[in-house]
């Protein structure tokens, strides 16, 4: 006779824990922590730090035409903007900035688009960032005088040089590191050619991209400013690196922090709105950046 056997079955008990004395669970965040939240507030902080310790320092050096102090400079600025000189040098800056940057990108584009389409064009991306990649942009400056003359055209020629081979490079680089099972993907939905550029590689490769951006736009501005030293006016019209300049041989030192001053308002202005902005609606929406 076989006699069934069934396991025993433990009783379950559930114990209730009785909340922490005298501990609240959720506790109010303090005004400071909740402002510390904000990306914006701890920007205007660090600003804050960094324009206490330039005063600081012109205080301690004690030599106005060796280090202006902030509120000199921010007094320099703002006479600069009443009386529109600043204003109009910025424009003028901005336009040639601008024309130049867009030429530059647009040319960055074409070459990465040949570049993913052959091996030809990959072949010809290769060879030219590693001939002119390493070129300063400075150093063209006596070629573009001899091909385009002393005007806008120079400045937007040695403005494409500075804008457009760290933009292919960064934007090349982001095309090789799409997974090919995205490119599958889009094989498999007829994608190809520029469809294939626009609808997957462009936005797989978009943080390389945007880093590419903001790095041709860096460029842009130095290139643009030094290239004023030298050349001086822009078209009849000189920009903020012909203001600084003018105002270094006057020895008018708060004025040449001041223009400094303006490149780094509209860098500050470009970066948190237009590259802010753009990643947010881009890269944060589609989970490609945190």
């Amino acid at each position: 006779m076989s006699v069934l056997l069934e396991p025993p079955i433990r009783q379950e008990f559930v114990y209730a824990a009785p909340p922490p004395a005298g501990v609240a669970v959720e506790r109010p965040l303090s005004r400071w922590q909740r402002v510390s939240q904000h990306a914006l507030w701890r920007k205007v902080v660090i600003l804050l730090g960094l324009a206490l310790l330039w005063e600081a320092a012109a205080r301690w050096t004690h030599n106005d035409l060796l280090l202006p102090g902030f509120l000199q400079t921010a007094q320099a600025f703002i006479e600069g903007i009443a009386s529109g000189e600043l204003l109009t040098r910025t424009a003028a800056s901005l336009v040639v900035l601008l024309q130049g940057y867009a030429v530059g990108v647009l040319a960055a584009f074409v070459l990465t688009l040949l570049a993913v389409s052959s091996r030809l064009g990959r072949d010809l991306l290769e060879t030219l960032t590693a001939m002119l990649n390493p070129l300063p942009a400075i150093a063209l400056l006596p070629l573009a005088l001899l091909w385009f003359g002393l005007g806008r055209a120079s400045l937007i020629f040695v403005i494409v040089h500075s804008v457009m081979w760290p933009l292919a490079l960064n934007t090349y680089a982001g095309f090789q590191g799409v997974p090919e099972t995205l490119r599958m993907a889009g094989r498999n939905y007829g994608l190809n050619g520029l469809r294939l550029v626009l609808h997957i590689l462009v936005p797989g490769a978009l943080p390389s991209i945007v880093s590419g951006l903001k790095i041709g736009w860096a460029f842009a501005w130095r290139t643009l400013i030094a290239a004023e030293l030298v050349f001086g006016t822009t078209s009849g019209q000189g920009g903020l690196g012909w203001y600084i300049f003018q105002n270094r041989n006057e020895l008018y030192t708060d004025k040449v922090f001041a223009g400094l001053a303006a490149v780094i308002v509209i860098g500050l202005l470009v970066e948190n709105i237009g590259f802010r902005s753009l990643e947010r609606v881009t890269l944060k929406r589609w989970g490609m950046q945190r």
